[in-house]
């Protein structure tokens, strides 16, 4: 039966590798959010083009092609020796972006470099968390580790957005990166004190050898593994929607929303993008200390809610309405995400997950299509029109992966509803 169970809600942390591990997690989602809306607000008020804003925006994502490699790759060397090498070379690219703006050579050009090179990598970063908090976690505490990091780029998207346009705003952008490359540094530091987990099913040095020249075949098993498997498919549909059709309208498209919809500045953005955080936070924590739940049918109620409240908030015309909208937004979409990974990783076998997670990342691909596209409509029809359309488009296509799939995601008894 469900129920609260408040003592629970930190039984994560009573694992030494989660202690290190979150916090880690927390200051890499921070320093993203931070990058995200300096750069962002940067290259609009440069160049003033709204589809440059997305194409950088796009950038962010161009990984997620190669995201299934990296969960390749990630099952033959560990998730946490790939996750601090991916952190190690954010620190990198951010201390050149921060060189860049301490000197007064950067521009607009160099940020699209940068950005790009970092794209490659950052896509994966959740998807590899992911995999490495189902190795390190018991089965019993996964739904509460997996909200519990969650709340890592909750949090993010407040402290993160709200100092990094403080910061960008007081202070300029060279010293807002050097903070920025601080937080990247400290959560290497702390991913490298996680104690990488034994392989969980050892093989012989002819199989590993075998194996290790043949890293098409694994990702070749991890995409057919998930496609055959009828509950995941559809939790991956489910992601790509929402990536194409949701994350748009609450994630790149906000400083654009902000200077040209409601007339504010650094600041107003930041209200805007930490409002969606509020209620993302909100979600997690309270699905932290909530037992019993029916995963896909909470996956396929709180999708229905975010594009219902996506409806609303491509009508609304004043800030505070549209915080308000935001702030449910976000609620719903950490409910539907949670939901989404709790479902693949109880799905996949141990020595799946890295690759589970990869093909789950590789769907993200589908938000910078979605960007690009929605950069071009508003410049023809307008911001609401566009709004409307992909919030209405998005909840018919959720129906009807619904319908397709509703024995696997609706009926009580079906595996991804399992207690």
């Amino acid at each position: 039966m469900s129920g609260l169970a408040r003592p629970a809600a930190l039984a994560p942390f009573r694992i030494r590798n989660y202690r290190f591990q979150w916090p880690a997690d927390l200051l890499t989602s921070w320093a993203f959010e931070m990058e995200m809306l300096i750069l962002g607000w940067y290259v609009l008020v440069e160049t003033g083009s709204v589809l440059l804003l997305t194409l950088f925006a796009s950038l962010n994502y161009v990984g997620t092609l190669i995201a299934p490699m990296f969960g390749v790759v990630g099952d033959r060397i560990g998730h946490r020796d790939l996750l601090a090498m991916m952190r190690g070379t954010y620190a990198v690219l951010a201390g050149t972006l921060m060189t860049l703006a301490l000197t007064g050579h950067l521009s607009p050009l160099y940020v699209f470099i940068i950005v790009a090179i970092m794209g490659l990598v950052r896509p994966s970063d959740l998807g590899v968390r992911g995999a490495l908090v189902a190795t390190i976690m018991p089965h019993d505490q996964l739904i509460g580790a997996i909200s519990l990091s969650r709340t890592t780029m909750d949090t993010a998207r407040i402290a993160g957005a709200l100092s990094g346009a403080g910061l960008f705003a007081a202070l300029g952008m060279g010293p807002a990166y050097v903070a920025i490359v601080g937080l990247y540094i400290v959560s290497t530091l702390l991913t490298l004190c996680v104690v990488a987990p034994p392989k969980p099913h050892p093989i012989d040095e002819v199989a590993d050898s075998a194996l290790r020249r043949s890293p098409m075949r694994d990702l070749k098993e991890g995409v057919a593994y998930v496609w055959t498997t009828p509950r995941m498919r559809a939790a991956i549909w489910i992601a790509f929607l929402a990536n194409l059709t949701a994350y748009p309208l609450s994630n790149g498209l906000l400083p654009y929303i902000a200077r040209e919809i409601y007339g504010t500045n650094q600041t107003g953005l930041g209200y805007l993008s930490a409002s969606f955080a509020v209620g993302s936070l909100v979600g997690s924590i309270l699905l932290s200390l909530v037992s019993g739940i029916r995963v896909a049918r909470l996956m396929i109620g709180a999708t229905v809610m975010w594009y219902g409240t996506l409806l609303v908030f491509a009508q609304v015309k004043t800030v505070s309405t549209a915080i308000a909208c935001l702030m449910l937004a976000g609620f719903s979409q950490s409910l539907t995400m949670i939901s989404i990974a709790v479902i693949l990783m109880r799905t996949a076998s141990e020595h799946f997950r890295g690759r589970v997670m990869g093909v789950r990342m590789l769907v993200i691909y589908s938000l910078p299509l979605g960007l690009l596209a929605a950069g071009s409509l508003i410049d023809e029809v307008g911001f609401a029109a566009t709004g409307t359309l992909y919030a209405a488009a998005g909840l018919t296509l959720l129906l009807a992966i619904v319908l397709h799939w509703r024995a696997d995601l609706w009926h009580l008894h079906a595996p991804a509803n399992a207690k």
